[in-house]
């Protein structure tokens, strides 16, 4: 909603600039994609990392 807010103050303000924010937005948003895709998959590694790390504490608090 904010960003929303602030086009519209944009589209007031400089209507040529909310325009070019506009056609501009989508390829940005496609150039930044793999990086998070990239953050994606290595938050998974470390939390795989950290679980793994874990299990033996957490198998020695189930036994006792």
């Amino acid at each position: 909603m904010v960003k929303f807010l602030l086009f519209c103050i944009l589209a007031v303000l400089c209507w040529p600039l909310a325009l070019l924010a506009l056609i501009v937005y989508p390829f940005v948003w496609l150039i930044l994609l793999p990086f998070r895709l990239v953050g994606v998959a290595v938050t998974g590694v470390f939390e795989l990392i950290g679980a793994l790390i874990a299990l033996p504490a957490k198998i020695l608090k189930a036994i006792f």
